[in-house]
Order: structure tokens, then sequence, then C-alpha cells
């Protein structure tokens, strides 16, 4: 115990005075910001005491004033609380053991995390089942993309096909997030959509026409595009600070993981005969399997708390104090973040009114800047070219002469590598940093994938087979720990608080959107570029990433509010300009290893130490 208390203390004498001198260059949404991040700042203690007990008795909680009183002052200023006198040493025990065993949550938390990971695991299948039933229902709904006949035709149905949940998620289902969490909450919109998800799998399974399939994998998308924005915000807004940027980062690794389930399942029911009554049961199967962990999400998702926030913003305050308990280990931790999320939420009431913060994404140059770099991060996510290969895996190696089986046993390769080589993301995307990553990986993508399509020139009996694979797997390597996790943590910090989430509703419909352009077109691309222009044409677009990362897309790693409006307050010629010097500097410095002098710093906040602020506890941002 000691020694944890030392540890905080330490930690407090650490701080300093943030600069004066920094200046920031567009200060609209500056102060916004600094409200939103912490909005009890500057209140004197006799204040939020008696503000506290006031709170506790008008929200029938006054029994628990006590406990209130000591929640604000904790919330005021987390780090302080061994100077508050208010405290006993249990309470101040309990805080401390929160930081220096952040893991140790109560299972109720983990429940829910493990529910979470189920939801993304269902995205990631009902994405990648198809990836095999493409080699069984084309030809029996004569959208055959081989048929000589009708081949251009056909090429464009199967992309019409496969994309179509993803049309329905760029164009509706996405802006249908905040109504259906405003009515139903986190809980029942992750049950309507599992529901849709559940429904439409089995629906799939039931066809009977091309037609019949492209309205059931329409209907598909209302099952995932809401689901994808809701689970992060649900698994965020219940997770304490310290580790909740670990658990919204799961969302992607267990989607990796759910790809890799589908190419399983679709291996699984390969040999799965016909009976005399229903013909493609294999490919039938495929598609209906991802229906199976959506239903057990149906039936346990009541069984984890609400949002304490969404209850919260619906005036439920005594059933957002018993969420929250049955989240945290102590009746001081909830009422701390209970009460922070309340003024929290009554701060962005008093901000939102009178101003369209929609219109505000563009006409702020702060807010311009980071709708760009989330743009082109979310969109190169889909241009990189790893959709196509976790939707059409199968039919690219079967041209590449594989046989059937070993192409979709091939593709499950491809799903195992692109989920293990996600785990290291959790590491690295803090240690290396998103910018980096990314300007590493992207032209490694563009190799492989060159690699990959010019691998269809060799003569099939001379080792094509091997080549295709191995361009692919590490392709699947290079993607994993960059581009795979950056897009949704990278936009998810660079919006100011006050406008995220219109900001996360633009990226993630963009995504969405360029989704579907990726799905309808590649069938034909394959077709009219054949395979060596397909790969090519990606490659080029990893070149194209690169550039656009280089010059538009700052870094973020680990940065405060403050540091954030810094970045994102340079012009967006200063900066590209500024990039284009240091990329030749940068190839002397790390990869010739030569001496050269250093860069002036491109940002005031670069070196400096102090006090910092950032997303708030309980904000659900």
């Amino acid at each position: 115990m000691s020694d944890e208390k030392s540890s905080i203390e330490r930690k407090e004498s650490a701080s300093y005075e943030y600069s004066k001198e920094v200046k920031h260059i567009d200060n609209v949404g500056t102060n916004v910001n600094a409200k939103l991040a912490n909005p009890l700042n500057g209140i004197p203690h006799d204040q939020l005491v008696d503000d506290a007990a006031r709170f506790a008795d008008e929200h029938g909680l006054g029994h628990l004033r006590e406990t209130f009183k000591k929640g604000a002052l904790v919330a005021q200023d987390p780090t302080k609380f061994e100077s508050l006198s208010i405290l006993d040493e249990e309470d101040k025990q309990v805080l401390r053991r929160e930081i220096t065993h952040r893991w140790d949550q109560p299972w109720q938390l983990y429940y829910l995390v493990i529910l979470c990971s189920l939801a993304a695991a269902v995205q990631g299948m009902d994405e990648s089942v198809i990836n095999g039933a493409n080699l069984f229902f084309a030809p029996q709904f004569g959208i055959d993309p081989k048929d000589e006949s009708n081949n251009g035709r056909n090429q464009w149905l199967l992309g019409l096909v496969n994309s179509a949940p993803y049309l329905c998620c760029g164009l509706i289902s996405c802006w249908l997030t905040a109504p259906l969490n405003n009515l139903f909450g986190r809980r029942g919109t992750i049950f309507i959509t599992a529901f849709f998800s559940f429904a439409t799998c089995i629906w799939q399974g039931a066809t009977n026409s091309w037609q019949h399939l492209f309205v059931a994998r329409f209907i598909l998308g209302f099952g995932i595009g809401p689901k994808s924005t809701t689970v992060p915000v649900y698994a965020a807004e219940c997770a304490p600070p310290v580790i909740r940027g670990a658990l919204v980062m799961m969302w992607q690794m267990w989607t990796a993981f759910g790809i890799m389930i589908g190419n399983a399942m679709d291996l699984a029911f390969y040999h799965v005969k016909d009976t005399a009554h229903v013909k493609g049961l294999n490919w039938r199967l495929m598609l209906g399997s991802a229906g199976v962990p959506a239903l057990i999400i149906m039936t346990q998702v009541f069984a984890c708390p609400e949002s304490p926030r969404w209850l919260i913003s619906k005036g439920r305050y005594d059933k957002a104090y018993e969420s929250l308990l049955r989240l945290r280990h102590s009746p001081i931790q909830a009422a701390r973040d209970l009460y922070y999320i309340h003024v929290l939420l009554e701060a962005e009431k008093e901000i939102e009114s009178g101003r369209n913060r929609f219109l505000e994404l563009f006409t702020v140059p702060r807010n311009r800047r980071a709708l760009l770099a989330s743009t082109i991060v979310m969109f190169m996510q889909q241009f990189c070219g790893v959709n196509v290969i976790a939707y059409y895996s199968s039919n690219i190696f079967s041209e590449a002469h594989f046989s059937d089986v070993n192409a979709l046993l091939a593709s499950w390769g491809f799903g195992m590598l692109n989920w293990l080589f996600a785990l290291p993301a959790v590491y690295t995307i803090d240690t290396f940093g998103r910018r980096n990553l990314l300007l590493t990986t992207f032209p490694l993508m563009s190799v492989f994938l060159l690699m990959t399509g010019f691998a269809f020139w060799i003569p099939a009996e001379t080792g094509r087979l091997a080549v295709v694979a191995l361009g692919i797997y590490l392709f699947a390597i290079a993607y994993s720990p960059g581009e795979g996790p950056v897009p949704f943590t990278y936009s998810a910090e660079a919006y100011p608080l006050y406008v995220r989430d219109i900001g996360m509703s633009w990226s993630t419909s963009v995504l969405w959107f360029f989704n579907f352009v990726v799905a309808i077109t590649f069938p034909r691309l394959l077709g009219a570029f054949k395979p060596q222009g397909a790969f090519g044409w990606y490659a080029g677009w990893n070149i194209i990433g690169f550039i656009l990362i280089l010059l538009f897309v700052p870094e973020t790693k680990a940065l405060s509010l403050e540091e954030l409006d810094q970045v994102f307050s340079v012009p967006t010629r200063t900066h590209a300009a500024y990039q284009l010097k240091a990329l030749p500097h940068n190839i002397k410095k790390y990869i010739f290893r030569m001496k050269v002098k250093s860069l002036p710093p491109l940002y005031e906040h670069e070196g400096a130490i102090g006090e910092k602020t950032y997303a708030p506890p309980g904000a659900g941002h």
C-alpha cells in the first residue's frame, strides 16, 4: 500500500503548469474543448461539495449525499485524491488500486467486454462467409463470373450481391445509429442489430435467386452499420478511463477474429451434399452460420448493465448509479463517474444550443482538417485492397488454379494472419504512433500486392500458387498492425469533443460507402484487368495513400486536447510543406543511418512538459 501511495504522489509532483506561450491558430472550438474536458475545473471545493449534495437530493439519491460529495471532489481532479481530507484511508486505497492494478475490474465489466467482442466477431463473420459461398451460389443463380457468354454482366451482378450490405450501411443504416440509440439505448440497439444479423443470415440461406439474395443481404446492412458504431461506444461508456482505449481497440481485433471464423465455416460446410429438396445446401449453411453468434448476443445482451451515460441522458439517475455499481468496485468510484457524466452532459447541452455542429465540421478550419485526415484513413482502409481479399480471396485463389477446397483453406490462412497480427497492434499503435505505422505499412502493402499480381504471369506448374499465397499473406501481415486498427482509433481522437459523435458518423459512413464501391467493382475489375491489373490498381492506391497520409494526416498519439488543437490548427499547406522537407531527412536518418541535423519542430507542444488535459472519464467519446 505504501508503494502505491508513493507512486501516486510521485505522479502528482511531476505535474507542471502548461506553457502559456502555446498559440492556437484556430481558436473556435478550443475553449469548447477545455470546457468539455473538465467542466468542474476551477470550482471551489465548498461550492462543489454543496453542488454534489444538491445533485444527490434532486435525483433521488439523497441517502448517498456523503458519497457524492467525495465523488465530486475526486472527479474534479482524479490525480489529487491523496490530498483530500474528506476521504478516509479505505477510499484512498480503492483509488490507488484503480491506478496500480488497472485490469482488476468487476466480472460484470469483463462479461460486457466478452459480449462486445462477440458482437465484433459477428461483424467479421457477416463480412467473410460470403467468400466461400461465392464459389457455389453464383453458378446456381446464373451469375457465374467465369461464364464466357455473359461474364461482364455476371461480374457486375456478383459484385452487387456481395456489396449489398455496405450499400445499405453507407446510405441508410449508419445514419439510423443516433435515433436507434436515442429510442432503445445501447443494449436495445445491439439487440435489434443482432436480430437483423440473425434473421437475415437465415434468410440468405433460404433464397432462390440472385435478386432474392440481394434483398436479404441489403437488409443485413441494418445489422452491420449501427452495430459498428454502437458497440465501441457502449464499451467506451461502460469502461473506466484507465483501460478504455485498449477495450475500444478490441473491436477491430475481434472483427478480424470473426473474419477468420467465417472462413473456417466455409471450410466446415464445403463437403455438405445436396438433399433431394435442397440444392446448394453447403453455401446456404455457410451464410446461415453467422446467425448463431448473433442469436447468442440476443439472449445475453440484456444481462449486461445499460450504459450509464445513456441512462443519465434519459433522467434515470438511480438506474445509472445501479449500473455503475455493477461496473465498478466501490460506491465512491460509481458516484465519481456518475456525477462527472452528469456535469459533462449539462456542459454539452449548453454548448450545443444554437449551433449547427454538422456545418461546423466544414466551416471551422480546425474541424475541417480533422475531417480531412479521418476521411483519408477511412477511405484508404477500403482502397488499400484488404476487403477485396476478405470477400473474394476464394475467387482469387481459384484464378491461380487452386482447387476449390484449397482456395478456401488458403482464404482461412489469410483470415488467421489478419487476426494474429492485429494482436500486437494493441501495443504498437501507442508505441510507434498512428502516422508512423501507416507510413511504414502502405509502401509494404503496395509491394506485396504487386508481387501477388505479377505472380499470375508465372506458369501454373512452376510455383505460381506459392507466390500468390505468399504475396497475399505478407499483405495481411503488413495491413493488420497498421491500416487495420488505425482508422477507427484515429477518427475517434482527431475530432474536438463537441463534434466527435457527428464526425464519427461521417467517418463511418465514408468507410461503409467505399466498402460498397470496392465490393461491387472488384469482380468486374478482375475480369477486365485480369489479376495482374486488378492487384496493380490497388497497389497504386497504396502509393496514393502513402502520399495523402504524408501530407495531410498528422500524428495524434498520446496527445492532450490542447495539443490536438495545436496539431490541427496548423494550416494544411504549412503541414504538407514541412512533411515534404522531412521525408528526405527521415530517409537519410532512419534508413541510411546518416548523421543529419535535426529539423525544427512543427508543433509548439513538442518537447514541452506540463499539465495536459485529456478526454474526460465517463464521456464515452
